[in-house]
């Protein structure tokens, strides 16, 4: 048994937010410690989100990325965006095993 549990970063399409958070929950349930996207631009305080916070919000994922064990991509039907394909570039460079919730 290891020291502690896995790490799993989640990544995937803001516009998946219930999607997400129905992985948190499962994962969680299942003893592992979950890093997420806490702020989904599209959904809430879109209003209120400067540029700066968005670039600020991309940077502290790469840095939950660097966290994780590894990464489940959450992808309904297949959709991986521009964003999303960043994290995954950086996970893969990084040597992040990566998963997805649907096939690409």
């Amino acid at each position: 048994m290891p020291d502690r549990p896995e790490i799993v970063c989640i990544c995937g399409s803001t516009r998946f937010a219930d999607e997400m958070r129905a992985a948190n929950r499962d994962l969680t349930l299942a003893g592992v410690i979950v890093v997420a996207p806490g702020v989904f631009l599209r959904t809430e305080d879109h209003e209120l989100i400067t540029d700066e916070h968005r670039t600020a919000l991309h940077a502290l994922h790469l840095r939950k990325i660097d966290l994780a064990d590894r990464v489940l991509v959450v992808n309904p039907g297949g959709y991986v965006g521009e964003s999303t394909s960043r994290e995954i570039a950086y996970a893969q460079a990084t040597g992040k095993p990566i998963s997805f919730t649907d096939p690409v």
